[in-house]
């Protein structure tokens, strides 16, 4: 399984990015594919979470009503919109993806998946 992220880059405070996931080598509907982030000497941190059986998601509060996952499946590409971006957004972005079904509390678990892209780092100035 392999998992390819891109769509970083840099951007003023209040604009906008949207980073894509593309999987190969995985039955796109096994399980959720989520966004984590990890900034500069701060631990690794739940973004967004999307179930492939029922498209349901699940955000960090941190993002809540910026950011937006999303999933095209013929694509078998995982998108994170992400508006209104904030210099604190300034992180490497990284996708994941699970081997089978979770439970929706557990999405926000890095332990829970099994396989990661390389990242791609965001950078919001102020």
């Amino acid at each position: 399984v392999q998992l390819q992220a891109s769509g970083g880059g840099l951007v003023q405070a209040g604009g906008s990015l949207r980073l894509s996931c593309t999987s190969s080598g995985r039955s796109f509907s096994s399980g959720p594919m989520a966004w984590f982030r990890q900034a500069p000497e701060k631990e690794r941190e739940f973004v967004a979470a999307i179930d492939m059986w029922t498209t349901g998601t699940r955000y960090a509060d941190s993002v809540k009503g910026r950011f937006t996952i999303s999933r095209d499946k013929a694509k078998n590409t995982v998108y994170l919109e992400m508006n209104s971006l904030k210099p604190e957004d300034t992180a490497v972005y990284y996708c994941a993806a699970r081997d089978g079904r979770i439970i929706t509390s557990a999405q926000n678990r890095a332990g829970a998946y099994h396989h990661w892209g390389q990242g791609t780092q965001v950078t919001v100035s102020s």
